[in-house]
């Protein structure tokens, strides 16, 4: 029972009185009867006590368990003592009053009195125990025939008797003072411990409550390595429970490569670094770790480790430096419009003008085509490049994506339909699909999907294109995100390229300029949405157009962490 719960105590100290009652009552009494047995004579008060004392107790226990109150326990338990002393009243004149081996059962009484931690209690009991005797003694020696049947004869003087009684009447009060005296300090031992248990325990929830509050991740290991504990920030950016980590090696959670034995670290100082990790539902994490022994007694018991996630950071910086380069490729891209286009423009006219006032033999004339066809070759990549690096402005206005993809799909049919093997399938959402969006752009971007699937498949295959709404948003923050996929059946693309496929110029098709899905990507992306791509060589490719219904939430979410979005 807690300390913290006095009626509980108390109750629980009223059962092992009765316990303790029936133990000293059972032992004493039945030790009598056993030697009056062995002498040829049968005591039935013995009897008859025995079984009041079970008798009672019973009744004290299931009254003890309905009592709600503590002052009415307190009162039941001073109804049990003074009952407990008028019995022994009663054994005791019975087995010869002053003379009677059994007026140690007072002593019993007067320290079971102290399970009521008061020294008033104790003191009261071992009072009421002297009076008891006292009366006993005095009818005693009067010798009054009435009593002749309860009080046997004295075989003592008076004095004797007398001073037998003071002899008892003293140990009762010495019992009942100390047992009070103990009871006493008992119980301020309890309230010091108990005070000393509430601060420790505040302690320990002030430190809990530190450790848990703290937006780090934060953990401790021991000796060898293995977790013993995990905040709930550190829950919250890795997607462990305490439970899933307790006693894994903190390498094997956080995907740690390099030997980070304690041999190497003892004694060291506090170590940072940043490691690669993943979340326990197999998404990337970038994470800043510092690393700190804990020392117990001069040696070293383990270590503790704060952690950052730094993934939309890097990201964030990987974007800023995108964007840096996009613009200072724009500034180039206005100086290269002047110098390549115009003149490459003049040179392609000046061609056309000659072989039409002078043709050509066959041979001169094929080779005028072909450098006629490369000029005006040369002249489209520039102008997808100058597209790229320079996007005209959005048109943006509300549009139904569904009414949009459909008109593109209709052209898609049309190029599949030139093509051999080529089917085209369709799975749109049911309703509108409402966003702001340049829709001339954004047509754009699926026609480009569109071939892009088409040359992946150049034996034949199966473009499936669908739409999905879904709700997204990190913490509290949330939006509708409409995604737009093109899955072909294709030739796949390989692991070592994902990274790339997106970046200007970077190709893997004979002829290809490497604009398509880049201009894709600059698209999209200036919507507030992003690309996710699922690929495996030789299985097909998965591009999912990702555009926020609101613009300037999906701008928000980006900067929140739509590059986790983008690579999950």
């Amino acid at each position: 029972m807690s300390s913290q719960d006095p009626m509980g105590n108390l109750r629980a100290r009223l059962y092992w009185l009765m316990g303790l009652r029936v133990v000293v009552v059972s032992l004493l009494l039945g030790l009598s009867i056993a030697f009056h047995l062995a002498k040829g004579g049968l005591v039935d008060t013995f009897y008859v006590l025995i079984a009041a004392t079970y008798t009672l107790t019973i009744l004290y226990a299931g009254i003890n368990r309905y009592v709600t109150s503590l002052s009415a326990l307190k009162s039941f338990a001073y109804v049990q003592i003074g009952v407990d002393l008028l019995l022994e009243t009663v054994v005791v004149a019975m087995t010869g009053a002053v003379e009677s081996p059994f007026a140690v059962l007072y002593v019993v009484t007067v320290s079971l009195a102290s399970v009521i931690p008061q020294r008033r209690i104790g003191l009261a009991a071992g009072a009421a125990a002297v009076f008891l005797f006292g009366f006993l003694a005095t009818m005693q020696v009067a010798g009054l025939s009435e009593l002749r049947e309860w009080i046997p004869p004295a075989h003592l003087s008076v004095v004797e008797t007398f001073q037998i009684f003071g002899v008892h009447g003293l140990a009762f009060l010495v019992v009942g003072f100390l047992s009070g005296a103990l009871a006493d300090q008992l119980q301020r031992a309890d309230q010091s411990l108990l005070e000393k248990e509430r601060g420790l325990s505040r302690l320990q929830a002030f430190h809990e409550n530190i450790v848990q509050s703290i937006s780090s991740g934060v953990f401790t290991a021991d000796g060898a390595g293995r977790l013993t504990s995990f905040n709930r920030a550190a829950q919250e950016i890795t997607g462990y429970t305490l439970e899933q980590v307790r006693s894994r090696p903190w390498s094997e959670v956080f995907n740690w490569q390099q030997e980070a034995t304690m041999e190497e670290d003892r004694g060291s100082e506090a170590r940072r670094f940043e490691i690669e990790s993943k979340r326990a539902d197999g998404s990337r994490v970038i994470l800043g770790v510092t690393l700190s022994p804990l020392h117990e007694g001069g040696m070293q018991t383990g270590f503790v480790g704060v952690f950052r996630d730094l993934t939309q950071i890097r990201d964030m910086e990987e974007e800023m430096r995108r964007r840096e380069w996009l613009a200072t490729l724009g500034e180039m891209s206005a100086g290269m419009a002047h110098e390549i286009r115009n003149p490459l423009g003049a040179l392609a006219g000046a061609m056309q003008m000659l072989r039409k006032e002078f043709p050509l033999e066959d041979t001169n004339g094929r080779l005028m085509n072909i450098a006629i066809r490369e000029a005006t070759r040369l002249d489209t990549i520039i102008t997808e490049f100058l597209q790229y690096a320079r996007p005209p402005a959005l048109n943006l206005r509300e549009c139904d994506l569904d009414a949009v993809l459909r008109e593109t799909v209709d052209l898609i049919r049309h190029e599949a339909n030139s093509r051999e093997r080529m089917t085209i399938k369709t799975v749109f959402t049911p309703g509108p699909l409402t966003a702001e969006v340049d829709p001339d752009q954004v047509k754009q971007v699926f026609w480009n999907l569109a071939t892009n699937a088409f040359q992946a498949m150049p034996g034949g295959g199966q473009l499936t294109i669908s739409t999905n709404l879904r709700r997204i948003g990190p913490g509290g923050r949330q939006a509708d995100v409409i995604e737009i996929v093109f899955q072909d059946t294709g030739e796949g693309i390989q692991k070592e390229h994902l990274d790339k496929i997106f970046l200007p110029f970077f190709t893997t098709k004979e002829g290809g300029s490497g604009l398509g899905l880049a201009a894709v990507d600059r698209i999209v992306d200036l919507h507030g949405g992003w690309i996710r791509v699922e690929s495996q060589d030789g299985q097909g490719t998965l591009f999912a157009v990702c555009l926020p219904q609101n613009r300037d939430a999906g701008l928000q979410l980006w900067r929140e962490g739509r590059m986790l979005w983008k690579r999950s």
